[in-house]
């Protein structure tokens, strides 16, 4: 097992910590831990309750985004020495992805409750706040980027239309101005084409869940679109792959 020292000289090499002396970085290392994984462990889970970050010093870890049937997709590749779930470390949310150790794998560990004891020692200056506001507002951005990749990787365009719906619609409470939001622009949300997205307003219509006139898109039925954007009964949709 290396050393705090040894791990502070190692963490020199992330280019987010090279600036700061070697006394600073050791007093970082010593506000986390040293984890171990082996080979197939899930480090965390996406959705579930912050984790903290996590600086990989050996091994393999497969970053991946997992779809409604447990289909899983490897998003990225981290090798030493990398971090990584640094957006929830900085906006608290929930893990935006699942990490899982190919190969026996050592990391540092620091959880969001250190980070924060960390900022109030180290960032106290005005403009510091703003850095951080602004990284708040990239990693919401980022999580935005990750479940838009999510949807193309695993869901049909009927089903991603319905999402879009329940999103524009305040959850099916207020009705669509279509001259506000086109066909076209609906298409532009989902990376889909106008000719995918009128069939499956179509559809929903068909169902009784929507109700279309040339200026608006009314929702009949809130709880239904809510069931049919959850993917909860995505088997009905399988017509609609285009994209």
């Amino acid at each position: 097992m290396e050393t705090p020292e040894n791990l502070a000289e190692r963490l020199g090499n992330v280019s987010h910590f090279m600036k700061l002396s070697l006394a600073d970085r050791l007093s970082i290392i010593l506000a986390g831990q040293m984890r171990l994984f082996s080979p197939d462990t899930v480090i965390f889970s996406e959705e579930e309750p912050c984790a903290g970050m996590f600086v990989l010093l050996r091994g393999h870890v497969h970053i991946c985004k997992l779809g409604p049937q447990g289909q899983q997709n490897i998003i990225a590749d981290i090798d030493p020495v990398i971090m990584f779930n640094e957006v929830a470390l900085l906006d608290g949310g929930p893990n935006p992805y699942t990490a899982i150790a190919t190969q026996n794998c050592f990391a540092w560990h620091m959880r969001r409750e250190a980070y924060q004891k960390l900022l109030q020692r180290y960032a106290q200056d005005q403009y510091m706040e703003v850095a951080l506001g602004l990284l708040g507002i990239m990693a919401s951005r980022y999580r935005q980027l990750l479940d838009n990749y999510a949807d193309l990787s695993f869901l049909t365009v009927p089903i991603r239309v319905a999402k879009l719906i329940y999103k524009l619609s305040d959850q099916g409470q207020t009705p669509i101005n279509r001259h506000e939001i086109s066909i076209n622009e609906m298409a532009a949300h989902i990376a889909s084409v106008p000719e995918a997205i009128s069939r499956s307003l179509n559809f929903l219509k068909c169902q009784g869940i929507i109700e279309t006139t040339r200026t608006t898109i009314n929702i009949l039925k809130p709880d239904e679109l809510a069931r049919l954007a959850q993917v909860e009964s995505k088997n009905i949709f399988t017509y609609g792959r285009k994209r």
